[in-house]
């Protein structure tokens, strides 16, 4: 059936015809309606092109230049050069096409980890699982902040909205609800349906999964769009203009050498246009934006094993930059298991044991209670189980799991822990309707049905719901609530406050007015629960410090509890609440946030103002967030940082990292990370650049009469095609892979509009380029090689020269940062492999073809002497600049 007819349906013909019921498919269901629909994904046009990607090595035009001219050395009888120069040309090609290959097989695995996860009812159970498995007939639950996996029939919804903008373009919240549409009604105005690539803003809805996959209106869109050539990086495109203008140059130098050589006859045409050719194809390092792209992919990959999930590759490197991370307190810097530890009610304060998510523990001192206490506590208890989205499911491997907020969970336990039995206690008070919570009120209410009456509870921050009562339970009774009552439970809630505990209060209202739910309540207590710091976060907040990174904390929480944790974990410093905020003009703000350090009772609209301010201060600011409101600051902030397990959809499509753990630690871990891959970056760049400067610079002086009497070749074609695959192949690549340097996290974070080459490595570049050139100049002069019998050993010697200097220079770049010679097994693996593969060249058959002579110990001597050298002026330039 088409899409187009499921709105035109009562649900009831809906679920027949796709054979479910609100108990949702079997296991075995679902095995065969995957097989048949499969799996619940957008399938990218074309995907990953194997031969593509291999034939776009050849793109070139120099590459392609440089295939004419060898086919053209064949037509004229040059087989060996011209055979050889394909040859390796072709190895190229396979190099580069593995480089190409890994980085969008790297990118497309990480996709695939951010796909986002789904409540669904199977077998009568609800469960969580990864969205592409939904099929059509599965029952799924949403609620605040989740993103639609898939087109669905609303089966039952409490004040659900949804933002339809990326589907419709209509920015305004679209209110749902259950009913039967006209066939002809448009997409935009289906309220009683839900579409794939939509979210949910408010309230919470149980939904039928009508289509999947390619088959829901957004996949119809995508397969009608044709493709969109794929956007460069912003640091690509930076790489790329750095290649473009150092290409330049050095064609530039390469068609000059090519005018000498041709002028003075220094070798044939068809050399002399081969030798340029090569040169350029050396030198100009047009594949460094492919190869930083799998360089930050390996790095991304890494940091999914440390729980950070990178969904933006340039986000890998812009983490160095970070100088102050804005975090929420709870699930990132605490634990997110909230404990209750203690309630209060009927004027007594009762500690409550136990651990997480456990339901042993006990009520302390219960048998001392009166009869009068027991029955507030249980009125207490069921009212925290009662006015609660929280819910007990299963996970894959078929064990009792809590679904929900951490905090409503712990509320749940509480009352598991009395003896109550969560099914009895909503059978009992029957749901039928909800307030939801928002952060304007700071609480929620829902109304039930008892014995044919309704009574309704209310949960929320204390202040507001001790404001809101007129009445307080008392020794089994309803009694007026004073002012100066009030006062004391006040006072209550931050005595408990300030032993870290996160307060909820509770009250409840018999009989309650349609819009008077949330006025005139009766006061029942107070349930007081706890959520411990993190292990690591302490060290890790010390090590950002050290970093030069500064920590600020944001929180819900009161200003006592906010403080008590801050501290506990060694964050110092001023403190500013959500209300004393609103106090400020944006100008006092930007002045009073380089010294507060702790933000409590914030709204997400305050982060908004907190981050606006700190980079209108010059910061670059990474900010957590996990809920639907919290997406402007994420968006908006240098590095948003989304929370993998409490954050919703919403705030996951909207972060660049994801904390796949939640763990403050993991965002100190991921910053270590990016700075790495900030380095790694560097010493690619600071080599190839070096390397290619050297072998430009030898050819353009050779073809000078500067030391002899006529311009000379130290080089041929396919010799330098060979040192371009051995040295810019796998010993470049493998830099790529190098462990972090000593103390990389006890610097301050780099500016951010710092590019990759500063002025030290520029200076390095050159002056490394002119060492090396003078050194190999000399070694190639020494043999004499304007004596016609000699230029074969001479352009040896160099072919050699250059090969063992370039591998040696890896390790003087690595040096200062205090990397060892074997610090990176990948690494030594690649320069042995190339070593290795050019003394196949020299002393094997190849030889011939490369048009070298073998070396003699006196030879190897004199390239160790220069190298030396070349050694002892790297030395001087690490030692005075």
């Amino acid at each position: 059936m088409e899409m187009s007819k499921w709105h035109s349906k009562e649900i009831k013909e809906v679920l027949r015809e796709l054979d479910s019921d609100e108990n949702g498919l079997s296991g075995e269901e679902v095995k065969k309606r995957l097989e048949r629909f499969g799996l619940n994904e957008l399938k990218e046009k074309g995907g990953i092109n194997p031969l593509k990607i291999f034939l776009d090595q050849f793109k070139n035009i120099l590459i392609i230049v440089l295939i004419l001219a060898a086919v053209i050395s064949l037509g004229i009888g040059e087989i060996i050069d011209g055979g050889l120069i394909l040859i390796i040309v072709v190895l190229n090609g396979i190099f580069g096409f593995i480089q190409d290959y890994k980085a969008e097989k790297s990118v497309e695995e990480l996709k695939k980890l951010s796909s986002p996860r789904v409540r669904v009812v199977r077998d009568s159970t609800e469960e969580e699982i990864d969205s592409k498995f939904l099929v059509p007939g599965d029952i799924i639950l949403l609620e605040e902040g989740d993103a639609i996996p898939a087109d669905c029939r609303i089966i039952d919804e409490k004040n659900l909205k949804v933002d339809e903008s990326a589907l419709t373009g209509e920015s305004v919240a679209v209110t749902k609800e259950e009913g039967t549409l006209d066939e002809k009604t448009p997409l935009a105005e289906r309220k009683n349906s839900l579409f794939k690539g939509t979210n949910v803003i408010r309230g919470r809805c149980k939904a039928v999964v009508v289509e999947t996959g390619m088959d829901t209106v957004l996949g119809k869109i995508a397969r009608d769009i044709e493709e969109i050539e794929k956007e460069k990086t912003p640091f690509q495109q930076r790489l790329d203009k750095l290649g473009k203008q150092i290409g330049a140059g050095i064609l530039g130098i390469c068609i000059f050498i090519a005018v000498v050589l041709f002028m003075t006859k220094a070798a044939s045409p068809i050399h002399v246009m081969l030798i340029s050719i090569a040169l350029a194809v050396a030198a100009i390092p047009e594949g460094l934006p492919a190869v930083i792209t799998l360089s930050l992919a390996l790095g991304v990959k890494r940091m999914v094993k440390k729980n950070s999930l990178v969904r933006r590759l340039p986000v890998a490197e812009g983490l160095g930059s970070v100088d102050v991370i804005c975090s929420d307190k709870t699930g990132t810097i605490t634990e997110n298991e909230m404990t209750v530890r203690e309630i209060f009610t009927n004027n007594k304060l009762v500690e409550v044991t136990g651990e997480g998510y456990s339901v042993e523990g006990e009520f302390l001192e219960r048998d001392k209670l009166t009869e009068k206490d027991r029955e507030s506590i249980k009125f207490l208890l069921k009212s925290g189980m009662l006015c609660n989205n929280a819910n007990i499911g299963v996970d894959e491997g078929g064990n009792t799991k809590f679904l929900g907020d951490p905090t409503e969970i712990s509320l749940l336990i509480s009352g598991l822990k009395y003896g109550f039995e969560l099914t009895e206690v909503r059978r009992e008070y029957q749901r039928i309707d909800e307030i939801p919570f928002s952060s304007e009120r700071k609480c929620m209410t829902t109304i039930h049905e008892k014995d044919g009456k309704t009574i309704s509870f209310t949960k929320g921050a204390p202040e507001i719901i001790i404001k809101l009562c007129n009445r307080i339970y008392l020794d089994g009774k309803v009694k007026g609530l004073k002012e100066s009552e009030k006062e004391e439970l006040l006072k209550t809630n931050e005595d408990l406050a300030g032993r870290a505990l996160r307060v909820l209060g509770f009250a409840y209202k018999p009989e309650p007015r349609n819009g008077e739910e949330e006025k005139d309540l009766i006061f029942l207590g107070f349930q007081g629960m706890i959520d411990p710091p993190r292990k690591g976060v302490k060290r890790a907040v010390q090590d950002c410090k050290n970093a030069g990174i500064r920590v600020v904390m944001i929180t819900g929480d009161n200003k006592i509890t906010a403080r008590v944790i801050a501290e506990d974990v060694g964050i110092i410093g001023d403190i500013l609440d959500g209300g004393e905020l609103d106090e400020l003009s944006d100008d006092e703000l930007r002045e009073i946030v380089e010294k507060v350090e702790i933000f409590a009772r914030v709204s997400p609209s305050h982060k908004v103002r907190i981050l606006r301010a700190l980079k209108e201060n010059g910061h670059i600011v990474a900010m957590t967030g996990d809920g639907v409101n919290d997406a402007p600051a994420l968006k908006a902030a240098d590095v948003g940082v989304g929370m993998g397990i409490k954050g919703t959809d919403v705030a996951k499509q909207t972060s660049d990292l994801i904390l796949l753990d939640d763990n403050f630690a993991t965002i100190r871990d991921a910053v270590e990370e990016g700075r790495i891959i900030f380095d790694n970056v560097k010493k690619f760049v600071n080599y190839l650049l070096s390397c290619n400067l050297a072998e430009v610079l030898i050819l353009f002086l050779a073809s000078l009469p500067l030391f002899t009497s006529k311009p000379l070749i130290p080089l041929t074609a396919v010799q330098l095609l060979w040192i371009n695959l051995l040295t810019d192949g796998m010993p470049a690549l493998a830099l790529g892979v190098d462990p972090a340097v000593k103390g990389i996290m006890k610097r301050k974070p780099r500016k951010k509009n710092e590019g990759v080459m500063d002025k030290r490595m520029i200076y390095s570049i050159i002056y490394t380029g002119i060492v090396m050139t003078f050194i190999i100049l000399f070694i190639f002069y020494s043999e004499n090689p304007d004596i016609k019998e000699k230029l074969r050993l001479a352009q040896t010697m160099t072919f050699t020269s250059l090969v063992v200097f370039e591998l040696v220079r890896i390790h003087i770049i690595r040096k200062p940062q205090g990397l060892g010679l074997f610090s990176n097994k990948w690494l030594i693996l690649a320069i042995l492999s190339s070593i290795g593969l050019h003394l196949v060249v020299l002393y094997g058959p190849l030889s011939v073809y490369f048009r070298v002579v073998p070396l003699s110990i006196d030879h190897w001597a004199k390239i160790i002497a220069g190298l030396f050298s070349f050694y002892v002026f790297a030395e001087i330039f690490n030692k005075f600049y």
